[in-house]
């Protein structure tokens, strides 16, 4: 290959990159003196959490329906309340269908009680529906894709479904005509009965497509009925008939989390108490679970996205399921009685009646009209649902979902991000509730969504006293305020309450502001915030970013971890620092200290140290916020026993501004090498604009 070729160029430029990594700049005429780090081997600090670094998932930015969740059909069972064609187009209108309608007569079932009902006066190769999906829907060339429908005959002649997959055709505009898409696959359902009946079909597209449409048409003229409409893939994670999206899910693994937080979020609470998440109605057959309004399809003007909606398909027992998967702690977040506090701040009443003992699966209803106990009740039987026997209602209801063992279930969060002593007075008698029937569950609580203030001194000042085992805490804020506050932690009590930094990002912007970027400058100043939280291991005990999710057409909110499409997925630089400080999270904390006594953080100079027992390694993560090469030389004080080698993974970028896309989803991505090890100062040059982890193998 000719030397001068795009490739070989950039080959060079990744070559001097790495160069810069490896300590070379100072041969090239680096010249700044050594800045000295001390890492107390001989005198190890606290155990770090083993569930240290984690995963948030919300469902905000089409995260679930159109994300995480791979069915391709949009409202499949027509049950959106007020729009039950939401998602559906007739071909031609009256043309070719008679009737277009939604309707409850002899549904299949209480639950899924909507149904369409297509009537055509004349037979037309037109009488149908069409799905936009989410956003389009994404296929793959020769991937197999599961659609499945349940029909009923009516009156007339239909002798069968026709099931066409096809490219979103061009709309008309003025004397433009539409166009139609090329056809992807196709396929005839026949056998059709007067009574309700499931039908299933293989597609296997001919091309791959972003933007996809599902086509329904009848065969002959008169009525049909339909409902359940499903196009899934058979390329799920596990292969699972209901099971998740492959790309997404390996990001997810590749992290090694401790811990995934589920549903979310604001979610949890929904506008109205209505609208509130309710666990209950996310769990059985999928087919009968009841689609709920979004709480994010219009809280911004600015991403209005009126089409956001939950079909729970990505359920309570595939969250669980999830966790399990990825091998991470599930921490379910419930709520407390109380909607959301940006919207209605609806409450519900507080009563004196405490909450006795499961209730049973059967008499569950989605209830509008809640107390208290409703909720705590609710807690006490998905505890019994993720870790109960057979035998136990809740537990059999598990079982009978496929999963016999218990999913070992010892975190629950009791409200999302509430505050003011509306929350403190639910809490307690919650938290006790939970905590007689279950005292090995530990229970995250919320200091609200500020990182400061009056409020968020008195419920940490309350939660303490209530000796809260984890306190939930939240900060969207620049990327100075992260380098600024990576001492946050450096004075918080020792003993009691442990932090859960539950939600956090820096923001290029404004909080919540559609022009937020995951630039370079957001990911190298959480990773400088990060090493304060790991030199303070024996007070924070989880931490995890979010949002973790968006849909690069259908986002509500910026900044987020993981972007896609519908058919692509990339981690930005944000990922890659939470995934660098999971996978090298260590199992003791070392205490690390800076020349002339200098603060973490001094001169833009960040750093934390933990050693890894599981390995004999002694990892040291430094961050150098500045635009030139810092020399720096890790004396390692104690040490037994060192190794030749250590290895060096580095993330940076001379433009802070740098961000990773679909197109370039590796622009910064972590690079590897080795460096030697000849003595127990180790020396090193520090990239401009880095986060850099030394893995050193040796003994304490």
């Amino acid at each position: 290959m000719p030397t001068s070729s795009p490739t070989r160029l950039l080959q060079l430029a990744s070559g001097l990159a790495l160069c810069s990594t490896l300590g070379l700049t100072a041969a090239l005429g680096q010249t700044k003196p050594a800045t000295a780090i001390t890492v107390q081997v001989n005198k190890p600090g606290a155990p770090v959490s083993p569930i240290m670094y984690g995963l948030f998932f919300e469902d905000i930015n089409f995260a679930a329906d159109g994300g995480l969740y791979p069915e391709l059909v949009k409202n499949k069972s027509f049950e959106i309340q007020g729009q039950h064609f939401i998602g559906w187009n007739a071909l031609l209108g009256a043309a070719a269908l008679q009737t277009y309608t939604v309707t409850t007569d002899r549904p299949l079932s209480a639950t899924n009680n909507h149904f369409a009902r297509l009537t055509a006066a004349q037979a037309s190769p037109n009488a149908g529906i069409v799905n936009e999906g989410f956003r389009g829907m994404g296929v793959k060339q020769g991937a197999e894709y599961t659609f499945s429908v349940y029909l009923r005959r009516g009156p007339g002649n239909v002798s069968g479904l026709n099931v066409t997959l096809e490219e979103q055709g061009r709309p008309g505009s003025g004397p433009v005509a539409a166009t139609a898409g090329r056809v992807l696959a196709q396929a005839q359902i026949g056998g059709l009965t007067p009574e309700w009946k499931k039908y299933t079909v293989v597609l296997k597209p001919t091309a791959t497509a972003a933007k996809a449409q599902l086509k329904l048409t009848m065969e002959g003229a008169g009525t049909l009925d339909l409902d359940v409409v499903s196009l899934f893939p058979k390329d799920t994670w596990n292969k699972r008939e209901n099971g998740l999206r492959p790309d997404l899910v390996q990001l997810f693994k590749d992290m090694q989390p401790g811990f995934l937080r589920f549903p979310g979020g604001c979610i949890v609470e929904g506008r109205t108490l209505s609208e509130r998440y309710q666990w209950k109605e996310t769990i059985g057959d999928v087919a009968a679970r009841v689609p709920l309004i979004n709480r994010w399809n219009m809280e911004f003007k600015h991403r209005s996205t009126p089409d956001y909606y939950q079909s729970f398909g990505l359920g309570f027992f595939e969250y669980f399921q999830l966790s399990e998967d990825i091998g991470a702690e599930p921490v379910p977040i419930l709520n407390v009685g109380m909607a959301c506090q940006f919207n209605s701040s609806e409450l519900a009443p507080v009563t004196s009646t405490a909450a006795a003992g499961p209730s049973a699966p059967e008499a569950h209803s989605h209830d509008n009209d809640p107390t208290l106990e409703t909720f705590i009740q609710d807690a006490l039987d998905l505890v019994e649902f993720a870790n109960g026997p057979a035998s136990s209602p809740w537990g059999a209801k598990r079982v009978a979902m496929g999963h016999p063992a218990p999913f070992n279930l010892k975190y629950i969060g009791i409200g999302n991000e509430q505050w003011g002593p509306q929350y403190l007075e639910r809490y307690e008698p919650f938290m006790k509730a939970v905590k007689a029937k279950y005292p090995n569950i530990n229970i995250v609580s919320s200091a609200g969504p500020a990182p400061d203030g009056d409020l968020f001194d008195k419920a940490t000042k309350r939660l303490r006293e209530l000796k809260a085992e984890v306190i939930d805490e939240h900060y969207y804020a620049s990327p100075e305020w992260f380098r600024k506050n990576a001492g946050r932690y450096d004075n918080y009590p020792t003993t009691g309450s442990k932090i859960f930094a539950g939600e956090y990002a820096a923001q290029t912007v404004a909080i919540g502001s559609p022009d937020n970027k995951n630039s370079w400058d957001t990911a190298i100043s959480e990773a400088a915030f990060m090493t304060g939280l790991e030199r303070n291991a024996d007070k924070v005990t989880m931490a995890s970013y979010a949002p973790m999710l968006a849909h690069v057409d259908a986002w509500q909110w910026t900044p987020n971890m993981i972007w896609f499409d519908n058919l692509r997925s990339y981690g930005t630089p944000n990922y890659y620092v939470q995934k660098l400080f999971s996978l090298n999270k260590g199992t003791t904390m070392l205490p690390v200290q800076l020349s002339a006594g200098a603060r973490n953080g001094q001169d833009n100079l960040f750093s934390s140290a933990v050693a890894d027992d599981k390995t004999g390694d002694i990892v040291v993560k430094l961050v150098n916020y500045s635009a030139e090469a810092r020399p720096v030389t890790v004396a390692l004080q104690g040490v037994k026993k060192l190794g030749k080698t250590g290895k060096a993974t580095v993330l940076s970028s001379p433009d802070l501004n740098a961000v990773n896309s679909l197109d370039q989803p590796l622009n910064i991505a972590p690079q590897e090498a080795s460096f030697k090890v000849s003595s127990s100062n180790v020396t090193y040059t520090l990239a401009p604009n880095s986060f850099t982890v030394l893995r050193i193998p040796g003994k304490r």
